[in-house]
């Protein structure tokens, strides 16, 4: 289901106050196997789900039940009235107040024997109990009302079972300071999930606040949604245009960078088209909407990489399931680390149960399953700085995993602007009549070549004259030109309507010949030129440097994909191919392949559609504002710049490595002390330390990934 279609079946909800990982996996599996919601997908990073509009209520007291204080709220409902906020302020204030008094009477436990004051056993049990209740009383009603409703194994239950066992062997300081230490920890995670969120989020802030409605003799400050197609609007100096459409009137710079990572201004003047996004540098323009505000490129943007995680990458799948047997299989070894060795007789069972609970705190999965999603959700929005949209974390992903990239060649290696270079008419005709039955055969086509031809042509061209026009796919034209039956295309196009065609091989020239015949005469051919597009020939050296095969698939003539291949350096390329050729040729390339292993194929988005869906990963460039290349691609260079590619692919990296990072570190921190636990090296305190400084860390981590710069591409794939 694409997101149009889902956004339009389901209503878009936010999760106000979900600050836990592992609980929203829980919501999300529970949401799933709920008969009346479906398949979905939570996303933790925004805070996001997909709903159907009957399925509020069951939807909330899923949520409830696994995570009480969090609702659901329409994406268009998100204002918070002043009863909400002061009562939001109010728990904050209560839960700081309840953890300063914790700490003071903990610090008053603790201190009061070293200053040789002897406490009796009811004083210090009324000083640590009070502590221990007044910090943790949360975690104990949500870990009892969850194991009452058969959720064991959560970090409230783990929380709640290691401070009672360590109140149990009358271990008082150290149940009360792990339990403080980890609300402490909760909160300030809560806090840098919160702040991470708004750093990534404010990579994409390229929304519009408000658009200046030309209404009659005045202007008048409205919301984008509320200006419709035909309009006028008004885009001062330093403002944002707010809705894509037409310049009417005046001219400026503007800077595309927060669309297309494109530093330099781009000149804009009347009857040029300008997206919403876009920042008005210098000058005064009047323009006329064509897309109303839901359309706009600038909320396609943003939907397509708010919605992005919903593609779950293996990775994120994979932590996902293994939180799920990790917890589990801990809590069992802490069974067995309590019970077996005292039967054995290699202690007492205080001192083998404390190792077990120890084992428990340190157990909680959070800094694993927080990180992942976080990590993804800051690439994806990292490469829409760079101009660059990616569908989902498992594209993602799989740009990791790339063996082969497959490049079309006209207008993506090459700059699709063609010029005619030379005329050839046949015997008996002569240069300009050439020229106009081509240029008035092709009239209606919307081809780069056909164009290039058109304007080549100095005379008018009267459309009256053409009939019976027909476009054959990859060929070319046929048409009727006052009277006279006439063919324009590919050699092909010509040889199977029975004309015969001349040698025509020009070692002078390369490029891409138009054939033409008259009345079923051969009448000349037009050789057209393209040129190669900036930093082409670097990218191909740098993928080809870094072990990455490139391959070049064109419709145009051997003899010029040969010329073009040579001057990039491309180590293969099939010409005179069809669009089905296309996709059989990359399939071809993918039966090559280990399954683990990516191809990648690199097109216009347009005329690509079919190899754009077919590959691993489709990549469609200079696809800002064609909703052809959006709906086709997996990915979307909305600059046209072949370097782009290195720079998703370097990003995807960069992704990946802080992902893994957190992974092992995690991981390692936890089986360590885990193995320390057991040992008796390690106590409660320092259990609870290292799984809330874990987390902190990962966190922290992962916001890393907005921060890649590109810089030299050859030595960062």
């Amino acid at each position: 289901m694409s997101l149009e279609q889902r956004s339009q079946e389901r209503i878009k909800y936010r999760l106000e106050g979900l600050t836990c990982a592992n609980c929203a996996i829980k919501i999300e599996k529970a949401f799933c196997s709920e008969e009346m919601i479906g398949e979905t997908s939570l996303n933790f990073a925004t805070q996001t789900v997909y709903l159907p509009p009957k399925a509020l209520e069951i939807a909330q007291r899923i949520v409830d039940r696994i995570e009480p204080g969090v609702i659901l709220k329409p994406i268009n409902q998100l204002g918070k009235n002043l009863h909400q906020q002061q009562e939001s302020s109010l728990d904050t204030i209560w839960q700081k107040v309840r953890m300063l008094v914790a700490s003071s009477l903990l610090a008053i436990g603790l201190l009061l024997p070293i200053l040789g004051i002897n406490l009796s056993l009811v004083l210090e049990y009324t000083i640590f109990l009070t502590a221990y209740v007044l910090v943790g009383y949360e975690v104990l009603y949500t870990a009892f009302r969850n194991m009452t409703r058969g959720a064991l194994f959560d970090e409230n239950f783990l929380m709640s079972l290691g401070t009672i066992g360590a109140i149990a062997i009358n271990q008082l300081p150290e149940a009360v300071g792990v339990m403080l230490f980890y609300t402490v920890g909760e909160y300030i995670q809560g806090l840098a999930v919160h702040r991470s969120r708004n750093s990534i989020q404010a990579l994409m802030d390229i929304r519009p606040d408000y658009a200046n409605l030309v209404h009659q003799l005045d202007v008048i400050k409205v919301s984008p949604e509320d200006v419709q197609v035909g309009q006028l609007i008004l885009v001062r100096p330093g403002e944002k245009v707010p809705l894509d459409g037409e310049v009417v009137k005046g001219s400026s710079f503007v800077d595309t960078s927060a669309l297309t990572g494109e530093s330099v201004p781009r000149k804009i003047e009347v009857g040029d088209s300008i997206l919403s996004g876009m920042v008005n540098s210098s000058g005064l323009l009047t323009i006329k909407v064509t897309r109303p505000y839901a359309e706009s490129s600038v909320q396609k943007i943003l939907d397509l990489v708010e919605n992005a995680s919903a593609r779950k990458a293996p990775t994120e799948k994979f932590i996902t399931t293994f939180s799920r047997y990790y917890t589990p299989a801990v809590v069992v070894i802490a069974l067995g680390i309590a019970i077996v060795p005292p039967l054995l007789g290699a202690g007492s069972f205080s001192e083998w149960i404390y190792r077990a609970l120890t084992i428990l705190v340190i157990s909680c999965p959070c800094a694993l399953v927080i990180s992942v999603p976080l990590g993804y959700f800051g690439g994806i929005g990292g490469a829409s700085r760079h101009g660059i949209l990616v569908k989902g974390a498992n594209f993602l992903e799989a740009l990791t995993k790339v063996k082969t990239v497959v490049f079309d060649k006209t207008g993506t290696l090459t700059q699709g602007v063609f010029e005619v270079v030379k005329l050839s008419p046949a015997k008996g005709f002569s240069p300009e009549f050439l020229m106009e039955i081509a240029a008035t055969a092709e009239f209606h086509s919307s081809h780069p070549i056909a164009k290039s031809i058109r304007d080549s042509y100095e005379l008018a061209i009267e459309p009256g004259t053409l009939e019976d026009y027909k476009e054959i796919s990859g060929k070319g034209v046929q048409a009727k030109i006052k009277g006279l039956d006439v063919l324009v295309g590919k050699a092909a196009l010509l040889t199977e309507a029975g004309i015969l065609i001349p040698d025509t091989k020009d070692s002078s020239h390369t490029g891409t010949l138009v054939h033409a015949a008259v009345s079923g005469e051969y009448a000349g051919y037009i050789l057209i030129a393209d040129r190669l597009k900036s930093g082409a020939k670097e990218t191909i050296k740098a993928l080809e440097s870094s072990g990455i095969k490139t391959v070049m698939l064109t419709g145009d003539l051997h003899a010029v994909a040969q010329n073009v291949a040579k001057d990039l350096g491309i180590s293969e390329f099939y010409a005179d191919l069809l669009p089905q050729d296309k996709v059989a040729w990359l399939e071809r390339l993918m039966a090559e392949k280990d399954h683990k292993q990516k191809v990648i194929f690199v097109g216009d988005g347009i005329n690509d559609a079919p190899v754009l869906t077919r590959a691993d990963v489709g990549i469609a460039m200079g696809g800002l504002g064609s909703d052809a290349a959006i709906e086709a691609a997996d990915v979307v260079l909305m600059e046209d710049q072949p370097a782009k590619l290195l720079t998703a692919i370097n990003i995807a990296g960069f992704t990946k490595k802080i992902i893994w990072q957190n992974i092992f570190f995690a991981l390692g921190i936890k089986l360590g002390f885990v193995f320390l636990g057991a040992l008796g090296i390690a106590t409660m305190w320092e259990a609870v330390f290292a799984d809330v400084g874990v987390a902190l860390l990962a966190v922290l981590n992962a916001t890393r990934v907005r921060q890649y710069t590109s810089g030299p591409t050859t030595n960062k794939i």
